[in-house]
């Protein structure tokens, strides 16, 4: 049977960070982590104890007079997996370049579906306008950030105002969405082009065609919206390069052409390993983006 989206599993990402780890203490001396911090009041009805968490990564010395620019990560994993504790290599370097970074869980497939996830985001961002000031943050300055699935998540908070209002969001706060090889941008074309019986994505987006469109960003793309950094594995799996592609296109046609990079033989995993190391092109242009260093 032949697929077009076939995400891995992050555990090659946990394998890699485990090697990586090993040398992640120098990394952290700039940089205070603060863990599990609950985005979701352990009174609502639906308060998930592990997935409703996030850790913040501030660092320890921040320009005086004014609050450190935020991103606010999302990982990946399929929709069905992964975990904040996998990327401290990302939390600490954004840290160490003099951004707040605000890493976090959200539920997963098959216990809620890609509008329980957006909607976990949405609280996560929520919670870090109103509190990220006391960690060193401005929330005048927050951008999303995301790998893979994660990255259709954060395209989703850039241009979804009505999901942001409904937790009082208004106006969408998101100052622009860095996306690393992003899975979901447009749904609705790969599932209806699906082979017959390939089911597996109906766990986290159903079985209806008007779903799959409304939690696909490309149809949610207007024209005044905030910037896009989109950066495409060489290597990636062909549906993520053709709706990234896509989603290009229509950002051209709205008058807002995103930066859009390619970035050669590289493949899905290793687009978001490579942002333990501090010189690449993705943090060079995010902190360009955000008004950093």
């Amino acid at each position: 049977m032949r697929r077009l989206l076939v995400l891995l599993p992050l555990g090659l990402v946990l394998a890699a960070v485990v090697v990586l780890s090993s040398v992640e203490y120098g990394m952290a001396r700039p940089s205070q982590r603060i863990k599990n911090l609950a985005y979701v009041a352990a009174t609502a009805p639906d308060f998930d104890t592990e997935r409703h968490r996030l850790d913040v990564y501030a660092p320890r010395r921040k320009a005086p007079g004014e609050g450190c620019p935020v991103v606010l990560f999302m990982h990946g994993g399929n929709w069905n997996s992964g975990n904040k504790n996998i990327y401290t290599f990302v939390g600490r370097r954004l840290a160490r370049q003099g951004v707040v970074a605000v890493v976090i869980n959200y539920r997963l497939a098959p216990k809620v579906k890609i509008d329980g996830m957006a909607d976990d985001c949405a609280r996560a961002l929520a919670w870090t306008v109103q509190h990220i000031g006391e960690y060193g943050g401005d929330p005048g300055r927050v951008f999303v950030m995301g790998h893979s699935a994660g990255g259709g998540l954060a395209a989703i908070l850039t241009t979804d105002d009505g999901l942001l209002a409904r937790h009082g969001l208004a106006p969408n706060p998101v100052r622009g969405a860095i996306l690393d090889d992003p899975a979901g941008l447009d749904m609705y074309t790969y599932l209806k082009s699906r082979d017959t019986g390939d089911t597996q994505y109906h766990d986290a987006f159903g079985g209806d065609p008007a779903g799959w469109k409304a939690w696909s960003p490309i149809y949610r793309l207007r024209a005044g919206q905030p910037p896009f950094l989109l950066f495409i594995g060489g290597e990636t799996y062909p549906s993520i390069s053709s709706s990234s592609e896509r989603f290009r296109k229509r950002l051209g046609a709205l008058g807002m052409p995103p930066t859009y990079q390619v970035l050669p033989g590289k493949k899905h995993v290793p687009m978001v390993l490579q942002l333990y190391w501090q010189h690449n092109v993705i943090y060079k242009e995010l902190l360009k983006l955000v008004g950093a260093g």
